[in-house]
Formats: structure tokens, C-alpha cells, sequence
């Protein structure tokens, strides 16, 4: 098939294409069963080769037997929510294999605890553990070869020119696994844009009088409808031929500022209404319960690991100048309070004295200093500063803050009193939760995001909030820290 949006031949497979995705699954979750064994070979300290060799004969059998039944209701599972017939953003859809194989675990558990057959637990428990590892490498494996045989990428027309067109582009472009590739954006009446004030090198041209005319021109590709808030009354006709037309249409609705993690839709028969019932869910007080046992048992667990590289840091800044090991600041905590934030401490003693001269001296980084609070080549930071400070280790300490109360493992940055009237209104956001060590901000550049870009991610993660989330961004950060992106 040679598609008009880009002249080039695209092959299109929906036949078979979800039979690779399930393939490629029931060949993770198989290779998972049968490296599971090995956790033989290292609990009883056996050789790795004879164990994957050697067959186990009615033992084996009932494994395979429970295992075959267990990997059906898997797969059943992934295709009821739609992971082979459907494209999801790459997190959501690990929160729901996450969630699937939970419940296969809880399953495995109360068969292989409370039956009387003979088969192997630690095999079985091993199987799961090697499954959430090999089964989204193999998801990436087969979406790559889907792409270099062509079948995968779908092309995309994104109708729309304003800020929620921008928005579902670079939604669009964050997920190149989605296979989405935006070919083209179509502009409808009364509006003709730049250029340059969409975040695409896609031409883009006006959808014209008969839009159903020029998308079939264009081969019929996947209609992402983004329009503005302005744009809906004046576009009811497109909206409706367009839904009448493409039974998988996308529609990207101007909803800022709700929050839109598990956003509840209400529909009527016989009415053309569509409700979305909106849950806050730090404002209820299950998640919040939820969140602050899962801060405890990862702080504690952190706080235990950490131990010798704690004392290791703690004993380096004593040696270099003598001073203190900790600098306490005060920041800003739920409900308005502040509370005493803990850091290494990474600057010399007379920081601020030294800040005043420096930046007297150099007054063309004044701007810099006063747009986050902090300099690219601070000359108040000590040698061992400047070496916490490119791993973040210097916010280990807070740790004892999270335990304490006063923080959350992940949350909005702790807000300095200076810092609060540059935040108007979203202040309030601000005051329902506890301050994160890490956020959704220090996943997204960190040092090298805009203080208006801070305070956007920030409201964003108060307002979608859920635990999955919290461990997405956990995630990201040891990613971040590792590459040492965006810190100084």
C-alpha cells in the first residue's frame, strides 16, 4: 500500500501483526518458564547446564501443566485490555502487565500453598520474577522488528493548529514505540497558523471544504482530531462527519487543568452527554494511606541499603574543611507549614557571603541565579559538592525527612518562602501535598527545566497522582542520576 501523505510504499498488516504481539509474549513468558529452573542450579548449587537439561518428570509435568494455565489467563488478560489489538502509551501499558502478573502471582501462590500436587514453588516464583523482565524487553524486540519491516508505524494526520494540536504532537513524539508518526497536520477554517508554532517539521495544509475528500487523497490515515476549545462549536459538522466516517478516530478534548488519571466517563442512553466524573485521588484519603506506607517501607528499606555510603559521604565532608555534615534549610511543607529540609552539605561555610561578591563581580549571571536559584559554575560549592551534587547524593538525608513527615519519596519540589508568590494561584496544589525528594520535574531535565515548566509538571502530578506513578518516577530518577542529566 503507497500512502499519499509521504509517497513512500507502507506495508499494513492488521491481519497478522497482533498474531507477532502474541507470539512474541507466549515466547517471553516460555523462555521465563524455562529459565526459571536455574534458581535451582543457584539454591541448591547445582550445575546450570544439567539443570535446564536434565527433565523432571512428574514434577515437570505438573509445573508445565499449571504454568500453560496460568500463561492463557495472561494472555487472555493482555488481550481483553486491548495490548494487541489497541496502542498504549509504553508505562500505562507496564502498569497493567505489572498488575497482571500480580494477580497470576497471587494465583500461583494459593494453588502451589494450599494443593497436594507435586510441583516445584521456587520454580514457579522464579518464572514470574524473570517474566516482568523478559516480556517488555520482548514487546520492545518485536515492535523494532514491526518497524524495520514497515508493518508497525502508522501514518498520522493531526487536525487542529492550535495549543492542544501542539500538545497531542509532543505527546505523539514521546512515545516512538506507539508507532505513531505524525505525517501531516490539517488545519480547518478560520485557522491558518505558522509553521513554526507546531512542534512538527510535517507540512501542513487546510483541510478544505469536503475534509473526508482530502483525507481519502491522503489515503485515509489515523485521524487525530485536536481541536481548541474556541474551535468546537464553529467545527460540530467535522466533528460528526469525521466520527461517522473513521470508527477509530482519535479525539484529543481541551481538558487542562482536570485531572485526568482516572477520570470516570457517564454516558445516557438516548442523549448525546457525555459526563466525566473527576477523582482527585490525594484528596481521598485510601491514597493517601497508600502512599505514605509505600514512602515508610522504600524509605526504610533506602535508609538500610544506603547505610555505608551515608557514613562514607558524611565522613568526606568532615575531612575536607571540618564543618558541619548537614545543612538544614528551611522549606515550605503541606498545608504552609516549613520544616527543616536536610542536606549533605556541598557549599563552604560563608556561602553567602561569597555568593554576594561573586555575583558583584559578574553581573551578567545575575538573571541566571535569580531564574532557579542556582549557578552553572557555582563558586560556593567544595570538591566533594561538586561530586554529590552531579549524582544528587546530597539529597540523601532527606530520607530521614520522608520518615519523619515532612517529605514524600516523589511529590512537588520543596518550595523556598522567596519562591512562593512566583506560583499565584497553583499555591493551593501546592499546600494538599507533601514535597517529593524527586518529582516528575527531575525526570524532565531537571536543572535545565523553566521555573514556569517546574510549576506545570509539578500541578500535573498532584492532580494525576496515582502509586504506579510513584514508581514510574522512582524508576526514572536512578536513570537520571545514573546519567547525571540536567544537575549542577
Amino acid at each position: 500500500m503507497k500512502s499519499a501523505a509521504t509517497g513512500r510504499t507502507c506495508l499494513r498488516g492488521p491481519q497478522w501483526v497482533p498474531y507477532a504481539l502474541v507470539l512474541g509474549d507466549v515466547l517471553a513468558l516460555l523462555a521465563a518458564f524455562y529459565l526459571g529452573r536455574l534458581s535451582h542450579a543457584f539454591y541448591y548449587h547445582l550445575s546450570p547446564g544439567w539443570v535446564l537439561l536434565y527433565w523432571w518428570g512428574s514434577l515437570a509435568q505438573v509445573n508445565v501443566l499449571l504454568f500453560l494455565l496460568l500463561m492463557a489467563l495472561g494472555i487472555t488478560a493482555f488481550a481483553v485490555k486491548g495490548h494487541y489489538a489497541r496502542r498504549k502509551a509504553f508505562w500505562d501499558e507496564a502498569g497493567e502487565v505489572l498488575g497482571v502478573f500480580t494477580l497470576l502471582l497471587a494465583l500461583n501462590a494459593t494453588i502451589a500453598f494450599s494443593g497436594k500436587w507435586p510441583l516445584s514453588r521456587l520454580w514457579l516464583f522464579s518464572t514470574w520474577v524473570l517474566a516482568l523482565v523478559l516480556l517488555p524487553l520482548a514487546r520492545w524486540l518485536v515492535h523494532h522488528i514491526l518497524q524495520r519491516l514497515g508493518v508497525w508505524m502508522r501514518p498520522v494526520v493531526v487536525v487542529g493548529c492550535g495549543r492542544n494540536a501542539a500538545e497531542a504532537i509532543r505527546a505523539l513524539d514521546s512515545e516512538p514505540m506507539l508507532g505513531y508518526a505524525v505525517q501531516r497536520v490539517l488545519t480547518p477554517g478560520g485557522c491558518d497558523p505558522a509553521s513554526g508554532e507546531l512542534p512538527t517539521q510535517a507540512p501542513m495544509e487546510a483541510l478544505g471544504d469536503d475534509p473526508l475528500a482530502t483525507l481519502a487523497r491522503l489515503g485515509k490515515p489515523h485521524v487525530v482530531l485536536a481541536l481548541d476549545m474556541d474551535q468546537w462549536d464553529a467545527q460540530e459538522k467535522l466533528v460528526r462527519s469525521l466520527g461517522l466516517s473513521y470508527p477509530n478516530l482519535t479525539v484529543v478534548p481541551p481538558l487542562r487543568g482536570l485531572p485526568l488519571f482516572g477520570m470516570e466517563a457517564m454516558h445516557f442512553f438516548g442523549h448525546e452527554v457525555l459526563m466525566l466524573r473527576v477523582r482527585d485521588n490525594l484528596a481521598r484519603p485510601g491514597p493517601r494511606i497508600a502512599k505514605r506506607l509505600f514512602d515508610l517501607l522504600a524509605a526504610s528499606l533506602l535508609v538500610v541499603l544506603l547505610s555505608p555510603l551515608l557514613l562514607y559521604v558524611a565522613w568526606r565532608i568532615r575531612r575536607e574543611d571540618g564543618g558541619p555534615v548537614f545543612f538544614i534549610q528551611e522549606r515550605v511543607g503541606r498545608g504552609g507549614g516549613t520544616f527543616g529540609c536536610l542536606k549533605f552539605r556541598s557549599m563552604v561555610m560563608d556561602a553567602e557571603d561569597r555568593l554576594k561578591q561573586y555575583l558583584h563581580s559578574h553581573p551578567e549571571l545575575a538573571a541566571e541565579y535569580e531564574r532557579n536559584f542556582k549557578l552553572r559554575n557555582d563558586p560556593r560549592v567544595t570538591r566533594i559538592g561538586k561530586f554529590l551534587r552531579r549524582g544528587s547524593l546530597d539529597e540523601l538525608p532527606q530520607l530521614f525527612n520522608v520518615l519523619r513527615g515532612d517529605m514524600s519519596l516523589v511529590g512537588p519540589r520543596p518550595l523556598l518562602a522567596r519562591e512562593l508568590d512566583r506560583y499565584g494561584d497553583n499555591i493551593c496544589l501546592y499546600h494538599m501535598v507533601y514535597p517529593g525528594i524527586t518529582g516528575l520535574w527531575q525526570v524532565s531535565g531537571r536543572s535545565e527545566t523553566t521555573f514556569d515548566e517546574r510549576a506545570y509538571l509539578d500541578a500535573w502530578y498532584i492532580k494525576n497522582w496515582t502509586l504506579w506513578y510513584d514508581i514510574v518516577i522512582l524508576l526514572l530518577t536512578v536513570k537520571v542520576v545514573l546519567r547525571r542529566e540536567g544537575a549542577y
